[in-house]
């Protein structure tokens, strides 16, 4: 298993610092934590994603915290799946070739 774990419905007041003690309190060392932003506005996404020191505490990770509250929300925390690049768009939607 890997060390990447994706935490999805996020508050979107949540900023990176916050995901990471979060994970740091509970599980294990934190080696990055990371909330997406949108590129224009700057607002959260809703989701982030947490990389572990260790791949054992990234396991204990999501077995204890995905559905726990968290602010209100109830958070997905899943193993992140690898990074697949999308194919260029051109300025109307399309795909170049």
């Amino acid at each position: 298993m890997g060390k990447r774990i994706y935490v999805g419905n996020l508050p979107y007041s949540t900023d990176g610092e916050e995901l990471k003690t979060l994970f740091n309190g509970k599980v294990g060392e934190v080696k990055s934590a990371q909330v997406i932003v949108d590129k224009v506005t700057g607002r959260s996404k809703g989701f982030g994603f947490v990389e572990m020191q260790v791949a054992e505490d990234a396991e204990k990770a999501v077995e204890a915290l995905n559905g726990i509250d968290f602010n209100g929300r109830s958070l997905n925390v899943s193993f992140a799946k690898p990074h697949v690049p999308r194919p260029a768009k051109n300025g109307f939607g399309r795909i170049r070739f």
